[in-house]
C-alpha cells in the first residue's frame, strides 16, 4: 500500500489570520531591517518554519508559483504548501514568485527572477529561513524607510549574500526583494535596502 502523508493544518482562521500576516508583511517592508512578529499558531512539516508558513498561506495561491530549496522540500512540505495555498512547485528559483530557503543552503541571489524594467513587481520574493534574527548589531541599513541607518544581525546566513545584494541593488527597478524569517520573527529588505558590512 502507498505511502499517506499526513497534511498538518494551516491557519485556524485563514481571513483573519491572512490579513493580520499581509499587515505585518507590509509593515516590514516598509521599516527595512525592523524585527516584527507573527503571531499565528500552526506546526508545518519541518524543515518549514512557522514565520515561513504563515507567509506563504497567507500571500500565494493558485497562480504564484513556489520554489523550495532542496533541503526545505520534502513530500510532506510540498504536499502542505499544495494543500494550503494550491500553488504549483518549480524546479527553477527564476520561475518562482516566492522562494524558501535556508541561510546557509541560499542559492546566488542572480538564481532569482529579477523581474524587468517594465514589470519589476514580476521577480522573486526570497523567504529565508534563519537561525536568529537582532536588531542593534550586524550589519547597517541605509535607504527607503530608514530615518538614519539601522543594524541588524542575521544569524545563519551564509558567506558572501551582502556583496551579492549590492549586485542585486545595482539591478533597479528590477531585483529580489528578501524576507528573513527566524521562527515567528521577520524583517525585509526590500531591494531598495542598501547594506554596509563591518569591515
Amino acid at each position: 500500500m502507498a505511502d499517506t502523508i499526513d497534511i498538518r493544518p494551516g491557519f485556524a482562521d485563514p481571513v483573519t489570520a491572512s490579513q493580520k500576516v499581509f499587515r505585518a508583511v507590509l509593515d516590514a517592508m516598509s521599516r527595512p531591517g525592523r524585527i516584527g512578529t507573527i503571531d499565528e499558531t500552526m506546526e508545518p512539516p519541518a524543515p518549514l518554519s512557522v514565520g515561513a508558513a504563515s507567509l506563504l498561506l497567507a500571500l500565494a495561491d493558485h497562480d504564484t508559483p513556489i520554489w523550495l530549496a532542496p533541503e526545505i522540500r520534502t513530500p510532506a512540505t510540498a504536499a502542505f504548501l499544495r494543500f494550503h495555498c494550491g500553488s504549483p512547485l518549480v524546479d527553477n528559483p527564476a520561475d518562482a514568485a516566492f522562494a524558501v530557503a535556508t541561510g546557509d543552503g541560499l542559492p546566488a541571489l542572480d538564481r532569482f527572477g529579477a523581474g524587468d524594467d517594465a514589470w519589476p513587481e514580476t521577480s522573486t520574493t526570497v523567504i529565508v529561513q534563519l537561525d536568529d534574527l537582532a536588531e542593534g548589531r550586524g550589519i547597517t541599513l541605509t535607504g527607503p524607510g530608514i530615518e538614519t541607518e539601522h543594524r541588524l544581525a542575521a544569524t545563519g546566513l551564509r558567506d558572501g549574500v551582502w556583496s551579492e545584494w549590492t549586485d542585486n541593488g545595482a539591478l533597479f527597478p528590477r531585483g529580489i526583494d528578501l524576507v528573513l524569517v527566524a521562527d515567528r520573527r521577520i524583517a525585509a529588505l526590500p531591494r531598495t535596502t542598501a547594506v554596509r558590512t563591518e569591515d
